[in-house]
């Protein structure tokens, strides 16, 4: 057992919540787009994340995400050290998917050869296959890539859900409504609705060396799993469970409102039935997947909201060494009834730390 595996839970549990401000500030309203900058080349901001994601689409689409990392993380969930550049801090990624056939892109560049990132955040190019602009709240996406592409108009309202806020590592999901189209063989086909705008940046012993950490040195990040579920045509839901060397490091409900409502639960419940065969990844390493979910989150005597959850949609390889895709839900929320469709990111390497 390394040092930073065996002190994670006295610093998930003791240290980092002294600092964290996550609950008062996701009650107040997003006002710092400053905050979202690259940080392409800097040696205190190890990496950076831009993420949209589209939960509830017709089928065979289901969901549309845009998943990308620039830098390296130093973390054990996140980090492919197969796809590294020469110089690790310079490598980016690309996943975006959806669950119709053939829709599937994950990539890695080099962010000073392949890449054109504006300081200001304002313009963000990896290589033909992706560009994200943004002059917040507003934010366009095109992307073209083998088997589909897609182009998205973007609102961020100021409805803001932060996972992290502390001195080391903030990480933020902004509530967003959205137009656009997805093109493939097939043809087109028009899309609009709820969706999500997403900024992360943290610090990491990545930043201090060239070549990838060592799997002892990496932050043990083992466990992750966000969600996103669109109620209603006004209202989203956000569910995540992270761990680290088996210490909750987060495991929070938000649900937020395009009346402006926006609430943080910590009472909540997360259960997993296993699929019987593990999801085998293309470098031949093994994760166990869910085939089910359910989660139940209170507020004091109050349930607020009940999802069961079975998963059904092909899980799509690149959230870091893990998966996402989509399920099928049904539940209550606040005694409404509610089914649908949501998208969902797992990455499990708990078993395989473990060695069991």
């Amino acid at each position: 057992m390394s040092v930073l595996t065996a002190a994670a839970p006295f610093v998930v549990n003791r240290v980092l919540p002294r600092f964290d401000q996550r609950i008062e500030e996701s009650a107040k309203p997003f006002d710092r787009p400053g905050l979202l900058r690259p940080h392409p080349d800097s040696r205190t901001w190890a990496w950076t994340h831009y993420g949209i994601f589209v939960p509830e689409l017709p089928r065979p689409h289901r969901y549309l995400n845009t998943m990308t990392l620039i830098g390296s993380t130093g973390a054990v969930c996140f980090d492919n050290d197969y796809l590294a550049t020469s110089d690790a801090r310079r490598t980016t990624t690309v996943l975006s998917s959806t669950a119709a056939s053939g829709h599937h892109h994950y990539q890695a560049y080099d962010s000073h050869t392949e890449c054109r990132f504006a300081e200001d955040g304002s313009r963000l190019e990896w290589d033909s296959d992706l560009a994200i602009e943004a002059a917040h709240p507003s934010y366009q996406v095109h992307a073209r890539y083998d088997g589909f592409s897609a182009d998205l108009a973007i609102t961020a309202t100021p409805q803001v859900s932060w996972f992290v806020r502390n001195p080391a590592y903030d990480h933020l999901s902004l509530l967003a409504t959205f137009t656009g189209m997805i093109t493939d063989d097939t043809g087109e086909t028009e899309i609009g609705g709820l969706c999500t705008v997403e900024y992360a940046r943290s610090v990491s012993p990545q930043a201090l060396r060239r070549t990838p950490l060592p799997p002892r040195f990496k932050l043990p990040i083992d466990f992750f799993t966000y969600q996103i579920i669109n109620l209603d045509d006004r209202t989203q839901l956000l569910l995540t469970d992270v761990r680290a060397a088996g210490a909750t490091a987060c495991r929070l409900a938000y649900v937020r409102t395009l009346d402006g409502d926006a609430a943080v639960f910590r009472e909540v419940q997360f259960e997993v039935d296993y699929r019987g065969e593990p999801e085998v990844d293309p470098r031949g390493r093994e994760m166990r997947v869910p085939e089910r979910f359910r989660w139940t989150v209170r507020d004091g005597a109050e349930e607020v909201v009940v999802v069961e959850a079975v998963v059904d949609s092909p899980l799509r390889y690149g959230h870091g060494r893990g998966y996402v895709g989509a399920y099928t839900y049904s539940g209550a929320f606040r005694e409404r009834a509610v089914s649908g469709s949501g998208y969902f990111e797992w990455v499990d390497c708990e078993v395989s730390r473990a060695g069991r």
